[in-house]
Parts: C-alpha cells; structure tokens; sequence
C-alpha cells in the first residue's frame, strides 16, 4: 500500500504554483502602491481607501471560495481544475493592475477599483484550491509536512524572483536613452542636467545607490517639488533641459544615474512575469493528482459543515495562531526599509538584507520536513517561534555600525520564521483530517478558506501597530528631526515588539491538542475507512 506516496516530479510541480502565486502576490504586496502613486497618478488617500476595501471584499470571498470548492465535482478533481480555469485570467488581470489607460481622474479610479478587486477574487478563485489541494493529494501527514517544505521553497523562490528581479527589469524595459551632464559645485555636490528624446508622462531619476538627494535646481518649481528627496518622479518634454542638484554622494558620473520610464518599465515587466505565473500554474495542473475524497455516503450540508467547523478546537486555535504569526511577520517586514533608511543609515543595503531573508527563508522551508518528523510539528511550531522571536529581540542591541551582526540576526531569525509559516499550512491538512475523523464529513476547502480569511487580516493588523508605534513617537519621514526622536520606536519594532507578538502565538499553540501520537493514529483510522468504501 503505497497509494500516499507522493514523487519528487510532483512534489515540484506543487511547488511550482505557489512560486506562480507569490510572483502576483509579492508582486502586489510590494509595489503596487508606489504605482499607484507615481506612476498611475492616484493620492495615497485614495490607494488607501481601495485597498481596504478590497480586503474586506477578500475576506469574504475566500469563504465562499472554499465552499464553492467543496462542492465543485469534474474529472479533474474537486480543487486543480480551478488551478486550470484561473491560471490565464490570473496572468491577464495582473497585467491590467500594472497598465495605465488613458483616462481621466474619475476614469482612473474607477479602473483601479474594477481591476484590483477583480484581482482579488480571481487570486483567491486561484489560492484557496491550490491551498487545499496539499490536503487532498495524500493523507499521509508526514508526506505532506515533506510537500510542504517544497511549497514554501517554491513560494520563497517566486518571491525572490519577482522581488530582485523586477527593478531590473523596470531599468531594461523603461529605458528612455537620455542624455546627462554634471557640472560638479562640492566634492558631493552636483548640477544635473537631463534631457530625453521623446514625451514622457511619468519617467524617475535616481542615483544608482540610491542615497543622494535630488531638488530641482529650477525655482520656479512649486514648494512640494523642491523638497530634496532620493528621487524625483515627473513628466518630461521631449528634448528640454530639466536640471537638478544633487548631494551626499561623491564620484558621481552620468552612469551613476537611471532614468526610466516608470510606465513603460512596470508594465512591461510584469507582462514578462505574468507570462512565467501562467506557464507555472498549468505545470502544478498538469503535474498534481487529487487522492483523498471525502466519505461516499458525505452529502451537501454547509449548516452542519459551519458547525463542525466552529467546534473544531485544533482549527479554532490554529486560527489564533496564523493571526499571530502574520502580524508577526509583517511587523518584521514592513519595518525594513525605515529601519535600514533611518537608522543603519543606509538604504541600499535593505534590498541586500531583503534577498538574504529569502535564501534563509528557503533554507527554513527545507529544514522543516526532517525536524518535523524527528520531533512533531507542533514542538517545532512553538520551538520556532520561540527562536525566532528571540534572536530577533536581540537586534534591540545592535549598532548601527553592526551590520554583519544585523544581518546575521536577521537572516536566523527568518531561518526560523520560515518553519512555522510552512507547519501552518500542513497543519491545516491535519485538522482537515481530524474533522473527518470526528465528525465522518470532509470540508477541506472551507477550513484552508476560512484560514486564510483569519490571516490575511495579519498584514492589516501590522501595519496599524506600525503606524501607532511611530505616530505616539512623532515619526515624520520629511524631518530629520522627527526621524531622529522616532529612531526608539523604529529599534522596537525591529526588535522586541515581534518577540512580544511571538510569546503569545507560542502560549496559543501550547493548547493545540494534536500531537504528533494522535495524528498517526487519526491517518491510521482514515485510511482504514477508505479501504472499507
């Protein structure tokens, strides 16, 4: 009886959809507001306001999501063939997120809204059944903590791939030719002279590490323009001079400057991208096989699947648990950049320490399936959690002149992050398993839904932990002097903030009942009904 053994080739392939989700989720996550804003011409209030209630529509689209997916019935299974129905469309709508029309302001956000709502429900349409097809390809639960570890490497490496290369990729595709000259005033100290051969609406200048501070060397520039900043986003004629002054960085020369073509860069780029999302998500289609159905005599009855879920302790802490551990994370991600920029002083080198949490992130996925084994998911859970909150407290020490020391934290503390984020999605397939077991009714679909409904809330929640930890210290980017007094705030949240929000996730999950001795006993039962059907 080997019916639960799962193959390297397929385990890829698994891996390689969630490698296509995080091109369009990170990709998203990371830049689709400074789009929205330079690129496409919205206000932040206005991105701000879309996004939430995009989200609040997104929650409730994954619990009909995960219910619809209970209950979908083809040849291709219950949940790959929404991987096969979603794969283009969602290549195409994210390719229309990043296209800017040409409309007026009202046109403007009314696209907006259309398309990244109509993101959403097409990601979620797409996630929810890639989530919960782990469940259904094997019962094994020491075969899918292994799958897991490929999952997470897979959306590891998407993330990676979308996040280091698509800056590059904005350089080659929104390249505008221009021509540059410098006329030096300080040994740091420039005038900047920027032409390029054709209109532009939106294009960006910046220097190529990114620290120098550009204002317009023209005074008839309005006061909001001539604030010196790392980059000056504007639209340009072709052939007319535009001039800047630009400080803080010696030995500059025309090569030490891009200029792009923000529109064109982005768009362009993300078609590219959407083009390897597709291609991914019909390799996990073709490549995957739905194993474990639910028990034949099992009838519709989404009342009694409610229920059960509500009573479901497991599923009810894991709950808790996910909320945690988001805000955790995204507490520790959102925070990079501020704290690189203001108080490492030093903004280039977050794009650096960003890659390195990745390949820490993937070594982390990869440890997970061996240690879970050896010692139970839910001690590695709670030991992870432990770890990671704790190395990253010490960084409350850190210099920053200690960038070695910074990085080396970081990336341990990631290490670890990253074995608790894969357990998390095994563990739901565990408590799938346990419903099935108690109650003798599967709902996989509802309860990977409902989930990632409770999870998604994290990323929210994080970020008004940042915004009040920084507002109570006066925190004003355009300040110096508020930088400075906010640098205490800033270290907190780098540091024993998340320690705070781990210790109550590791105290939850020391009430989570499956041990690893009752899950073998659960796969044992199971697949003695199976065999009996």
């Amino acid at each position: 009886m080997n019916i639960n053994k799962i193959s390297i080739s397929e385990k890829i392939g698994y891996a390689l959809g969630d490698g296509a989700a995080n091109i369009a989720w990170r990709g998203v996550a990371t830049f689709l507001f400074v789009f929205y804003t330079d690129v496409f011409g919205l206000s932040p209030v206005t991105v701000g306001v879309l996004f939430l209630v995009a989200r609040f529509s997104d929650g409730i689209s994954d619990i009909l999501m995960g219910i619809i997916g209970d209950r979908t019935k083809s040849k291709y299974g219950k949940f790959r063939p929404w991987i096969l129905w979603t794969a283009i469309p969602l290549g195409v709508i994210l390719s229309l997120l990043f296209t800017v029309p040409d409309l007026n302001d009202s046109g403007k956000i009314l696209y907006a809204y259309s398309t990244y709502i109509l993101f959403t429900l097409i990601y979620t349409a797409n996630n929810i059944p890639y989530g919960a097809l782990m469940a259904v390809m094997t019962g094994d639960d020491k075969e899918r903590t292994s799958l897991g570890s490929y999952r997470m490497v897979g959306a590891f490496g998407g993330g990676m791939f979308v996040q280091g290369a698509l800056l590059f990729l904005v350089l080659y595709f929104g390249n505008v030719n221009p021509s540059i000259t410098l006329n030096k005033l300080e040994p740091s100290t420039y005038e900047v002279n920027v032409s390029v051969p054709r209109n532009v609406e939106s294009v960006n200048i910046k220097t190529e590490h990114g620290v120098a501070l550009f204002s317009w060397a023209n005074s008839s520039f309005n006061l909001q323009d001539s604030i010196p900043s790392v980059k000056k986003s504007f639209s340009v004629e072709a052939n007319k001079n535009y001039s800047f002054i630009v400080t803080g960085e010696k030995d500059l020369t025309p090569a030490s400057f891009s200029i792009i073509d923000q529109r064109q860069g982005y768009s362009n780029s993300i078609y590219f991208m959407s083009i390897f999302l597709t291609l991914f998500m019909l390799v996990t289609f073709y490549t995957t096989k739905e194993r474990v159905q639910p028990p034949k005599t099992q009838k519709n009855n989404l009342k009694q699947d409610f229920k059960n879920l509500l009573k479901n302790k497991p599923w009810l802490i894991l709950l808790g648990v996910g909320l945690l551990f988001n805000i955790y994370n995204s507490i520790k991600q959102g925070i990079v950049i501020i704290y690189f920029s203001h108080y490492l002083n030093h903004q280039i080198l977050a794009a650096s320490f960003l890659i390195g949490l990745m390949f820490a992130s993937i070594a982390g996925a990869m440890l997970t399936a061996p240690i879970g084994k050896r010692f139970g998911k839910k001690t590695v859970f709670i030991s992870a959690l432990l770890c990671s909150g704790g190395v990253n407290a010490l960084l409350f020490f850190c210099a920053p002149t200690d960038i070695e020391i910074i990085f080396i934290l970081g990336m341990l503390s990631e290490l670890a992050s990253a074995i608790f984020a894969t357990l998390f999605f095994v563990m739901l397939a565990d408590v799938a398993d346990y419903s099935e077991f108690k109650n003798t009714r599967r709902a996989t679909g509802l309860i990977y839904s409902a989930g990632s409904f409770a999870t998604k809330f994290g990323g929210g929640i994080a970020g008004a932990i940042i915004g009040f930890v920084l507002g109570a210290f006066n925190y004003n980017g355009q300040d110096p002097a508020a930088i400075q007094g906010a640098i205490p705030g800033i270290i907190m949240l780098m540091s024993w903030i998340p320690l705070v929000i781990a210790l109550i996730a590791a105290g939850l999950m020391l009430l989570y009942p499956l041990t690893q001795a009752k899950i073998d006993e659960i796969t044992l039962e199971l697949q003695t009904r199976r065999l009996k059907e």
